[in-house]
């Protein structure tokens, strides 16, 4: 019957166990994905893409000339400047002439056209018919056709203007990749599908996170069912250690916090028109334990090294150890038992395993970044007649996080549960009562 017990029990933990991999493992790949898309989207819609990009205000700059060209006409004030304008030009055109001429000609034909000019010519009548000269170029710039075509010239300026005027090559080139990546030609619709993948790859994460988390709270139900079940002690608890392995595992490689903070809208008036810049992010980082060991390791810096070897040290591989050897303690022989490394990890480097510190001071900095960027974005937030700037902070906990928590509270139940384990073993098994026939009989 026990046998039969044990079989049905580790049948159902390694179903379980298999459904635990399966979860944790879309956990990561989905994380890992989000996280990717994230970071794209980060790049394209950084402030220097944005507000700090010479493409994009050269993209404004362009537009907004380009429509106060099509609709200009000239107002009536307007009208009198540029023909007082004209005016002056024509009156400097004719002195400048008038001086030409007077010069001292060395040469018969100049001296001819000296006397043909100053005999046909009458200066004060020229200056006096000015204003009907500047009145008349008006009327010719008015005409739609040259009106059209001074237009066509000033943009085919301001085109010029615009292809000599760009960021970096290598930005352009960077934003260039990342938007064939994606299949699509233009920030909109890169944005468009960015969003949609992201929502849906964050819902399915988490119903995964969820599906591990439901079967460690099973495993607990279990024990409580099983609580006196002597002899389904041991399989069990190899059986809840290995589901321990692969949650710390899927924990430290998954994503455990998002920084993300971005002006959601930046908008103002520049003469007469509206320009916008939306999502401008300003800074965003995701990361998980295991990232953030490498990066502290791969800066070269000794004092940073230092510090992720720590984290290596006591946030994974004092976790690690401590499971490993309550396995092997309860498994081993009594030399096994009598190990010193073995029970040390078993039951006292609970107190050198930082998992549970981590987790306060991942919580803590979850609290800190929040309130900080609330409160230093909050001063950007702005809404006036001629601008308005509205910032978000979207800093969020993900499921590494979750799952990692997770694995600190079963590995605090599981050390419990080992204790227990291990203190009956040293009872005696209760002996069945005998009846009083029973007891005759031997009489």
């Amino acid at each position: 019957m026990i046998s039969l017990q044990r079989t049905i029990l580790i049948f159902l933990g390694g179903i379980l166990l298999a459904i635990a991999i399966m979860s944790g493992y879309k956990v990561h790949e989905l994380s890992a994905q989000r996280a990717e898309i994230k970071k794209d989207y980060s790049i394209l819609n950084n402030i220097t893409f944005g507000v700090l990009s010479v493409n994009a205000w050269r993209d404004h700059i362009v537009r907004v000339v380009t429509h106060r060209i099509d609709d200009f006409e000239f107002t009536k004030d307007q009208r009198a400047a540029a023909k007082e304008e004209i005016a002056v030009a024509l009156h400097a055109v004719i002195n400048r002439a008038d001086s030409m001429i007077d010069r001292k000609q060395k040469t018969i034909g100049g001296k001819l056209r000296k006397f043909a000019v100053k005999a046909l010519v009458n200066e004060d009548k020229l200056h006096a018919k000015v204003p009907q000269f500047a009145e008349t170029i008006l009327g010719e710039i008015e005409k739609p056709k040259n009106k059209e075509k001074l237009k066509a010239l000033v943009q085919s300026k301001l085109e010029q203007f615009g292809t000599i005027t760009y960021d970096s090559a290598a930005d352009v080139n960077r934003a260039e990749d990342i938007l064939k990546k994606y299949g699509v030609t233009d920030l909109a619709s890169f944005n468009q599908n960015c969003e949609q993948q992201l929502d849906g790859l964050q819902s399915r994460a988490y119903f995964f996170t969820y599906v591990v988390l439901g079967i460690m709270i099973f495993f607990l139900m279990m024990w409580w069912v099983l609580r006196n079940q002597r002899q389904l002690h041991t399989p069990f608890f190899v059986v809840s250690v290995l589901l321990a392995l692969i949650v710390l595992f899927v924990g430290l490689t998954s994503p455990m916090i998002e920084i993300d903070a971005r002006i959601k809208e930046l908008s103002f008036l520049l003469i007469g028109e509206r320009i916008s810049f939306h999502d401008q992010v300003i800074f965003f980082q995701s990361k998980s334990i295991v990232d953030v060991v490498r990066i502290l390791i791969e800066t070269g810096k000794y004092d940073s090294a230092i510090v992720g070897v720590l984290i290596l040290l006591f946030s994974v591989v004092f976790p690690i150890a401590k499971l490993i050897s309550t396995k092997l303690y309860l498994l081993g022989t009594e030399r096994w038992r009598s190990n010193k490394i073995i029970h040390y990890f078993a039951f006292k480097s609970g107190k050198w395993s930082m998992a549970d510190v981590n987790v306060v001071a991942i919580f803590m900095a979850y609290i800190g970044f929040k309130g900080i960027l609330d409160s230093q974005l909050s001063h950007l937030n702005t809404k006036t007649d001629s601008l308005a700037s509205i910032s978000t902070n979207e800093t969020t906990l993900q499921p590494g996080f979750i799952l990692f928590v997770a694995f600190v509270l079963f590995g605090l139940m599981l050390s419990a549960i080992l204790q227990r384990i291990t203190a009956l073993e040293t009872k005696p098994e209760p002996t069945p009562k005998l009846g009083k026939d029973v007891r005759h009989a031997i009489a």
